[in-house]
């Protein structure tokens, strides 16, 4: 048991990485419009959106952008991004 439960935890947090590297990106692509990742980063980027895009579409489904004035709020990655790190946060206690 303690073999599957390191693997699913390792699973997690490779996940979360991505999941924060798709964050940092898209304040980069916020910040510097005219940015155009290529090479290593777009491969890396390209892998993140793949991996984390049909959780977040899901999420992003039963729970839509929070409207705040003229900021939409995407409240499906902060719920997945806690999701993520309770689940790893159980998993891990089977270590």
């Amino acid at each position: 048991m303690p073999a599957v439960a390191s693997t699913v935890y390792y699973v997690l947090l490779v996940f979360l990485l991505l999941l924060i590297f798709r964050l940092v990106m898209e304040y980069v692509f916020l910040l510097a419009r005219s940015y155009q990742p290529a090479g290593p980063v777009a491969v890396a980027l390209e892998l993140a959106y793949s991996v984390t895009d049909p959780p977040l579409k899901a999420l992003r489904k039963i729970l839509p952008p929070l409207r705040i004035g003229q900021i939409n709020l995407d409240l499906g990655f902060l719920v997945l991004f806690i999701v993520v790190r309770i689940l790893m946060s159980v998993v891990g206690g089977y270590r």
